[in-house]
């Protein structure tokens, strides 16, 4: 898998520089706003300290990087989790994707729940498919959250890899309002907080104490990501739900829970694993209601709920 992302990455980096497009061996004309290396958004960074992109809106052609990836005939796995009554959430989650979430791409849902005959039906595009993976009962939100990373560790292993080229791990109370296409895609993905975005890093809800295989001490870290969404090539994700898996069997066996379960394991990991792409908080925020003024668009949101009522325990 890396040899092929690797070579996708030459190729897609040799189509951007010529500006042509080929096509069943047609060469075909795209036509384009010209790339300025002086004008741009000069209200947010467009990129991190080791040099990874920052993803916002205006400072990507869509069109453009949809005929690129589009050639290539990829398919984009999607995980989501609908434990107990978080399955009143799975329509406009999968309805929302339809019309925002790689929209003419090749698309694989998966859908863990412990309730399958809960999961209302949702008529389904072409080249959309939805696979529903029937997983136990758990008592704690605190356990279905820890629990996903073995999860879709098994699921790399014994279902996409030969099925699928990207993974991306989001959750299910969740809704779609704008684009969330092929500017996303890359090795290792991270998506900022959408409270945490514009604070310093001594006020991020890091895992504070060092006995935390998740510990992140006051002066170190980069960004806050969200839990909510993360993604990337099969063989970085695999790796990243591995480490994360083993890391938190590690606390649990000296009886740590780190302070957002698998969220600040996840935040060690890209601590030390930095991401090759960063998506920004208009790929998670707060509601489709709030503004901000460095958002210009808001792509994905969290739903407003009662987490008193839908969750199994406080």
């Amino acid at each position: 898998m890396l040899a092929r992302h690797s070579v996708l990455m030459v190729v897609v980096f040799g189509m951007v520089l010529s500006g042509l497009i080929y096509l069943n061996n047609i060469q075909c004309r795209l036509v384009y706003k010209q790339p300025d290396v002086l004008a741009g958004r000069t209200d947010v960074a467009s990129v991190s300290p080791w040099s990874a992109p920052i993803i916002w809106e205006g400072n990507f052609d869509s069109a453009l990087i949809d005929s690129i990836y589009k050639q290539h005939n990829l398919t984009i796995a999607t995980t989501v989790f609908a434990m107990g009554k978080y399955t009143r959430f799975v329509k406009d989650f999968l309805e929302s994707a339809e019309e925002h979430y790689f929209v003419g791409f090749r698309v694989h849902f998966y859908l863990f729940t412990d309730q399958p005959e809960s999961v209302p039906e949702v008529k389904m595009g072409e080249n959309r498919t939805l696979t529903i993976q029937k997983v136990p009962v758990l008592n704690r939100w605190q356990d279905i959250s820890m629990s996903r990373m073995e999860k879709l560790e098994k699921l790399i292993e014994t279902e996409l890899a030969s099925k699928a080229d990207y993974i991306f791990c989001l959750d299910v109370d969740t809704k779609f309002y704008g684009r969330w296409g092929a500017e996303t895609l890359g090795r290792l993905v991270g998506v900022i907080h959408p409270y945490l975005y514009n604070v310093p890093r001594n006020q991020f809800t890091y895992e504070r104490r060092p006995a935390s295989k998740a510990y992140i001490a006051a002066e170190e870290g980069d960004y806050y990501y969200a839990g909510a969404a993360f993604g990337g090539s099969l063989e970085d994700v695999h790796h990243l739900t591995r480490t994360c898996r083993e890391q938190l069997s590690i606390d649990a066996a000296n009886s740590i829970e780190a302070v957002w379960q698998e969220e600040s394991h996840l935040n060690k990991y890209f601590l030390l694993n930095k991401p090759s792409k960063l998506l920004s908080p208009e790929y998670m925020w707060r509601g489709i209601s709030e503004q901000a003024a460095p958002i210009k668009i808001v792509r994905f949101t969290n739903v407003p709920k009662n987490y008193a009522e839908i969750r199994p325990n406080p």
